[in-house]
């Protein structure tokens, strides 16, 4: 029996209208919440506060300032230490998590539980427990809390990418025999770095961009770029604002460019040595 081809337009009584026509109210939701705000972000970067005139001066203001240039090298580096971290205590426990296929689900639903949890009611919570404990608020609490809030986004990545991989290729290295190291090393490593693309990026661009978890973890001693353009904000200075959100916007665009540059290079996790 011949089947009939699958009609690109969906009919609802007497109405008629192409499928894609169900994208059009994220078309618009995306237009209205994302492309406007960044158009006005673009705008208000080159409006002066104070005479309302377009200038440059913000620019100025913004790249003669120390302070701010320092922040955002403060940032950029909590942000690799966070990653780092991430990436090290994520990627044993999703190689571990998909090698255990019959309590596979029950672990990765302990994993992804915190964050069905709001991630300022867990910053708080944390922030709790150190004052419980009596640790001293400060950097060390700040790369805790990065941690804690988006090591899952490293492990759900890595997790996928490892239990995609063929056994048979493990199975093969040991045939030729490769040792458990030379396996991992040779086979399971070069085949998962999607994955590593995939947790690095959703970790990175994230933490150079946050605000509110170095700001209570650190009781405000410690100020990340997130934290200076809401004060920016806060404070009415709308052009400043918008040029150091525009240069976090340049630093989040160019690392996705970078990493997707690595995963396009590589797009089957590497080649076996």
């Amino acid at each position: 029996m011949r089947k009939k081809p699958v009609s690109a337009v969906s009919k609802v009584g007497r109405f008629s209208f192409p499928r894609k026509a169900f994208a059009f109210p994220y078309m618009l939701f995306l237009l209205v919440f994302i492309i406007v705000p960044l158009v006005m972000v673009l705008i208000n970067a080159f409006i002066d506060d104070a005479t309302g005139r377009l200038t440059l001066r913000n620019f100025v203001t913004f790249f003669s300032d120390s302070t701010g240039l320092r922040v955002l090298g403060n940032s950029l580096v909590i942000g690799l230490l966070t990653t780092g971290i991430c990436l090290l205590l994520g990627y044993p426990a999703a190689y571990l998590l998909s090698r255990h296929h019959a309590s596979n689900r029950i672990l990765v639903l302990l994993f992804i539980l915190p964050m069905w949890v709001n991630f300022l009611i867990r910053t708080l919570s944390t922030k709790a427990i150190f004052l419980a404990l009596g640790v001293e608020l400060g950097m060390g609490t700040v790369i805790f809390g990065m941690v804690y809030n988006y090591l899952p986004f490293m492990i759900l990545p890595l997790h996928t990418t490892l239990s995609d991989i063929d056994h048979a290729y493990t199975e093969a290295a040991s045939d030729l025999g490769a040792d458990g190291v030379q396996t991992f090393l040779r086979t399971t490593l070069p085949l998962s770095v999607p994955g590593i693309v995939s947790g690095i990026t959703m970790v990175f661009i994230p933490t150079i961009s946050t605000f509110a978890i170095s700001e209570l973890l650190s009781n405000r001693q410690i100020f990340l770029f997130g934290d200076s353009i809401q004060t920016k904000f806060s404070q009415g200075l709308y052009g400043v604002g918008s040029v150091m959100s525009l240069v976090m916007l340049a630093f989040v665009l160019l690392s996705s460019a970078v990493l997707n540059r690595l995963n396009r290079d590589d797009p089957k996790g590497g080649s076996l040595l």
